[in-house]
């Protein structure tokens, strides 16, 4: 399971003209899953993202986690970062999990995270979503479980 994590000053999803999740400062992750994924992985991923220190504390340096700051956490569903893009031109999706299995563990990484953190934004799975964002560093990160 792949998470892409931004660290942002804002960020929102809009689907249809319409925004369906916001949040001011805290993590925008973009969600991949690949077909060998299963819950635990989704599990582990979800602690090691809000453990991950990436927000400064009063040094200047990246040592708390969203859960020390209480920022936003808006979760995207993002299948193209299960693409395998080391061959020719064209990405290949033969890594990527099957949608059915891509919403089952997006949904229970979300229920989790409601569980274990607030606030909590989504996107709406598998539409065509635009998503605003201001990184704040940048910092950006790939995280895998």
């Amino acid at each position: 399971m792949l998470g892409l994590i931004q660290r942002v000053t804002q960020a929102s999803v809009v689907v249809d003209e319409r925004e369906v999740g916001a949040i001011g400062s805290g993590l925008l992750v973009l969600l991949g899953v690949e077909k060998d994924d299963t819950p635990a992985k989704a599990d582990a991923l979800l602690k090691k993202l809000l453990g991950y220190r990436v927000f400064a504390d009063e040094a200047g340096k990246m040592n708390l986690n969203l859960q020390q700051t209480g920022g936003g956490l808006l979760i995207v569903s993002q299948f193209t970062l299960a693409a395998d893009t080391r061959k020719g031109l064209r990405p290949s999706f033969s890594s990527a999990g099957s949608p059915a299995l891509a919403e089952e563990l997006y949904n229970r990484f979300v229920a989790h995270a409601r569980e274990k953190h607030d606030p909590v934004a989504t996107g709406i799975f598998a539409a065509d979503m635009q998503v605003n964002l201001q990184n704040d560093g940048p910092v950006t990160f790939m995280l895998s479980a």
